[in-house]
């Protein structure tokens, strides 16, 4: 009896997560903000040049591979990042900024701006984000998206513009990562 209990108690521990990436265990689904079940629809690793700075994770309502019906729809989702090294501030903010320039126009950054003021200033009153620390965008219809550093809520920020918009930089036709594009996306990166 006690070795079948033991043997349930394994599997569904190891059940509750469907993967590990960079020693980072991940659980195959969440509760969203909006109280509704999403599932694991893909992840990775954000390289730039040759280090590795967070793993990523995408969670939806239900697995899709169609990055602009996932941009598109008004769905509730989850987006977090484990960071595997030490960043600033101000090295999260301007590759944010950055990032929103080369995937945006200018009409379509105008009316966020006062949004991404927001969300830097998440960043700037911590001054250094540390290794290991847990980034996760929530996104619910009703609430827009829940910033929280650590699962401590932050700020909530409106629109699914805003959300659209800050999705495009991992899931956009001009991702500034590929290889995390097509992970997130539930593709083998190449």
């Amino acid at each position: 009896m006690r070795l079948a209990a033991a043997a349930l108690t394994l599997l569904l521990n190891t059940a509750a997560w469907a993967t590990e990436i960079e020693g980072i265990k991940l659980a195959d689904s969440v509760r969203s903000a909006a109280g509704s079940n999403l599932v694991l629809n893909g992840a990775g690793v954000r390289v730039r040049l040759v280090f590795n700075v967070y793993v990523a994770a995408l969670y939806l309502p239900a697995k899709s591979s169609d990055a602009e019906a996932i941009l598109r729809g008004d769905q509730p989702l989850r987006f977090t990042m484990q960071m595997l090294r030490d960043l600033s501030a101000e090295q999260i903010n301007s590759s944010t900024t950055d990032a929103l320039r080369e995937t945006l126009t200018a009409e379509e950054r105008r009316p966020l701006d006062a949004r991404m003021a927001r969300f830097n200033s998440i960043f700037s009153s911590m001054r250094e984000v540390k290794e290991g620390t847990r980034v996760t965008l929530d996104y619910a219809p009703a609430v827009g998206t829940i910033v929280s550093i650590n699962d401590e809520e932050k700020d909530r920020i409106p629109g699914a513009d805003f959300r659209n918009a800050l999705m495009r930089v991992w899931l956009g036709a001009r991702a500034r990562d590929p290889d995390l594009r097509r992970a997130l996306l539930g593709m083998d990166a190449k």
